[in-house]
């Protein structure tokens, strides 16, 4: 006879691969710091980089989920999505650095840069300084003085993921605008 924790997989990866948006949030918020700390096992990087790897795997995890009975089947297939997508992204991670390696005049790129650099810098600040107050200060905790998300979330008695959540968004939203205002 399955457990409670059986059933509730089996309730959640079945509305999952039904498409079922809510049981997609539930998931997220529910397995999170599982996905989380099996990615800083896997990998033993940064937290940035975990939460690459934590996102990633959701997406996989959301795409491809079937049905599955068994709570300790579903936390099995898990560990193994958020290791095979931390070795994707570590083997991406290794190839981008390799394209990258370019060579330009370092006197050219060092002037436009720095003119880029300033304009660009004061544009942030600006775009930082319209968001809501609340975001604000998670930005800076975050970006300023280098805080964990889980510090933040202490500091204001918030989830992890909401936290992680709110950061995306703005950053996203960031880019958007970035591209708008400099990809001319």
């Amino acid at each position: 006879m399955p457990d409670d924790a059986d059933k509730l997989v089996a309730e959640w990866t079945s509305a999952m691969a039904a498409g079922d948006e809510s049981a997609a949030d539930r998931f997220y918020r529910q397995y999170f710091n599982r996905l989380y700390s099996e990615a800083r096992r896997a990998t033993r990087r940064d937290e940035a980089f975990c939460l690459d790897v934590v996102q990633e795997a959701t997406l996989r995890v959301i795409r491809s989920v079937r049905r599955v009975d068994s709570a300790a089947q579903f936390a099995a297939w898990l560990n193994l999505v958020v290791r095979t997508t931390a070795l994707d992204l570590l083997r991406g991670e290794k190839r981008r650095r390799v394209r990258e390696v370019v060579t330009v005049p370092a006197e050219a790129a060092d002037e436009n840069r720095e003119g880029d650099q300033a304009e660009q810098i004061e544009w942030l600040r600006r775009q930082i300084a319209s968001l809501d107050p609340q975001l604000v200060k998670i930005i800076e905790w975050r970006f300023e003085d280098r805080w964990t998300l889980a510090k933040i979330a202490a500091k204001l008695g918030l989830s992890v993921g909401t936290i992680d959540g709110r950061l995306r968004r703005a950053l996203k939203h960031l880019g958007h605008l970035a591209r708008e205002d400099f990809d001319e």
